[in-house]
């Protein structure tokens, strides 16, 4: 370090490209809306995100807000976050009417729109789901055992690997057919 105080060296372009090109596909915006938006050249932000170019700390400023992103998730390289929840734990919430329970795995964090679940059940009474807010589409896929999934008035039966989504704003149901029937379940916000 100098002995200003001050580091030297410039910045990190490799991750600025990559953060840049990141979070604009993420937010589906051309470079050109993105320069348009952010006040700057369409070929400045061309050059950022081919990792050549010099940019301020204003010409950054103005894209992170423009994509709607912290400061640091441009210029930072992301890191590996790893998550585990060993079987039997994580928050569990039991259906009334149904030997149904469902183990929430992730919830939606800012910017991201799903939730994971793991769901067990018994045979016997039928989950029955009201609609979900509009736009959710649920994804399960049949881990163990058998069941009729998706829609209340025309559910399918599924096997150990098969995969089903539908419409989780309508009326939806999920009836064990076996004992020990388990599935994971992505509910997606749209």
């Amino acid at each position: 370090m100098p002995h200003d105080g001050i580091p030297r060296g410039g910045p990190p372009l490799d991750v600025i490209a990559a953060g840049l090109q990141r979070e604009r596909r993420r937010a589906g915006l051309s470079l050109a809306e993105v320069a348009r938006r952010a006040g700057i050249a369409k070929s400045t932000l061309s050059q950022l995100e081919s990792g050549t170019g010099n940019p301020s700390v204003e010409t950054l400023w103005a894209l992170s807000v423009t994509l709607d992103v912290p400061f640091a998730q441009l210029v930072e390289p992301p890191r590996p976050q790893v998550q585990v929840i060993r079987a039997g734990e994580g928050p569990a919430f039991a259906a009334e009417r149904a030997e149904y329970v469902a183990v929430l795995l992730a919830s939606s964090p800012p910017g991201i729109r799903r939730d994971i679940y793991l769901v067990t059940a018994q045979p016997g009474s039928a989950r029955e789901s009201d609609p979900h807010m509009p736009g959710v589409v649920e994804h399960v896929v049949l881990s163990t055992g058998r069941a009729l999934v998706g829609v209340a008035e025309e559910p399918v039966e599924i096997g150990p690997g098969d995969y089903i989504a539908y419409p989780g704003d309508l009326a939806h149901v999920f009836r064990a057919l076996e004992p020990g029937t388990s599935a994971v379940l992505v509910q997606e916000h749209r």
